[in-house]
């Protein structure tokens, strides 16, 4: 039970972790105002030398063989739902990392997902 304790979270908090660091390097290269292939090449090549997109695309990989973990061990109607925490995460780690606004109704959305997570962890036994 343990194992699986960690394994979820290190589905949760290293893939939404991921994906706020590549946020971040993303946010710092722009955005591809082109998408001839010159000007798409040159955003991959910022990107690459971005030390947050390395840092997310670590962390994204740890999340991907976690859940790899997780669904050698559990049933998949399981797995998937627990890791929609992600989206409760990733709302935190929005505020809070990227210093992103998150309206009421996002944040009710957010209540509602975890919640759902709620009644399938229950509904387990």
């Amino acid at each position: 039970m343990l194992k699986n304790y960690i394994l979820f979270s290190l589905i949760v908090v290293s893939g939404t972790g991921g994906e706020l660091c590549v946020s971040r390097a993303m946010k710092t290269v722009g955005e591809v105002t082109s998408f001839h292939p010159v000007a798409v090449i040159r955003v991959i090549l910022r990107a690459l030398r971005e030390p947050w997109m390395w840092v997310g695309v670590a962390m994204m990989a740890t999340a991907f063989f976690a859940l790899l973990g997780a669904l050698a061990e559990l049933p998949v109607s399981f797995v998937v739902p627990v890791t929609a925490l992600s989206y409760v995460a990733g709302a935190i780690g929005g505020v809070t990392f990227l210093k992103e606004h998150v309206t009421p109704q996002r944040w009710l959305g957010v209540a509602l997902v975890a919640l759902g997570v709620t009644l399938v962890v229950l509904g387990k036994g």
